[in-house]
């Protein structure tokens, strides 16, 4: 009786080896999903690092345009050049580029 395998016994390797199966799929396939998502965010968080560094930029820029707003002659030059505006017994004369 040594060496022959019974029923039970077959029936019991058989459950264990689907057990195992089930088992090491369901790992590999927590694995892939949880690599999957690291990748997604590694991407997310380069654009958003973009975005952030392009949005510093437009505020150091509009910090500076408000701190030339606050001087009166950038004020006066600049709705001179932009809105076309004159001071009394002046010409203005608009060159074509």
């Amino acid at each position: 009786m040594k060496g022959k395998i019974t029923k039970k016994v077959k029936r019991r390797l058989f459950f264990q080896t689907v057990f195992l199966f089930i088992l090491v799929f369901t790992l590999i396939f927590s694995v892939f999903n949880d690599w999957s998502k690291i990748f997604q965010n590694k991407k997310k968080i380069n654009s958003l690092n973009e975005e952030y560094t392009s949005l510093l930029e437009k505020e150091e820029s509009l910090n500076s345009e408000v701190t030339k707003l606050q001087d009166p002659d950038y004020v006066a030059r600049y709705a001179r050049e932009k809105y076309m505006y004159s001071l009394p017994d002046e010409v203005i004369i608009r060159i074509p580029e």
